[in-house]
């Protein structure tokens, strides 16, 4: 099985997060920001991974620290899991639609972190959130994971549609890239070896 499990602990959070990559899309998540748990329970449910998430931080402070390390430990935890990565299909994508909102996410698992994130936000705040830190989870997850990642919001008007719409194509795109093709024998890449 393919599943890892990350505790990370600063003098800002405390992050438990445990991925098991071929799971069926159950999630358990508490980090203090309803609004991060609902995007990570879409993502977990849709991409078919299993995540449980415990997380405590400075939320005093606002909500930077939490979904920040939530996003270092998801990206270490899908890294990990993946091994050599040996055998996935290693890119892949994924458009979501969510009411008026179109979400495209493109992946490469090939252990190259980049991140470039596309969206506008017409609102300061998510459910307490402010929108910016769903790009700043996004990008921590990717440099983490080591995978190359493009999300964008091609169309919406409603931000938590664009959100919901992201995560649920991240967990799709994910899902996708990291299923082995039997055809494949070691590395998915010309080089012989990822990176």
């Amino acid at each position: 099985m393919r599943s890892w499990t990350i505790d990370r602990v600063t003098s800002e959070t405390e992050v438990h997060l445990t991925l098991e990559v071929d799971g069926c899309g159950r999630a358990s998540v508490n980090t203090g920001i309803g609004f991060l748990d609902h995007m990570l329970t879409l993502f977990a449910h849709h991409g078919l991974f299993d995540l449980t998430v415990e997380a405590k931080g400075d939320l005093h402070v606002d909500a930077h620290h939490t979904v920040e390390d939530v996003a270092i430990c998801l990206g270490q935890a899908l890294d990990r899991a993946l091994g050599d990565r040996a055998g996935i299909v290693r890119t892949a994508h994924s458009y979501v639609p969510m009411d008026e909102a179109l979400g495209l996410v493109v992946v490469d698992l090939g252990g190259r972190p980049y991140a470039v994130i596309d969206v506008t936000w017409r609102t300061t705040a998510l459910g307490g959130l402010d929108p910016d830190l769903v790009r700043h989870f996004l990008e921590p997850a990717a440099f983490h994971g080591r995978l190359n990642l493009h999300a964008r919001v091609l169309y919406g008007r409603n931000d938590h549609h664009q959100a919901e719409a992201l995560f649920k194509a991240l967990g799709r795109a994910l899902d996708a890239a990291t299923q082995i093709d039997p055809r494949r024998q070691g590395a998915p890449s010309t080089k012989g070896m990822l990176v």
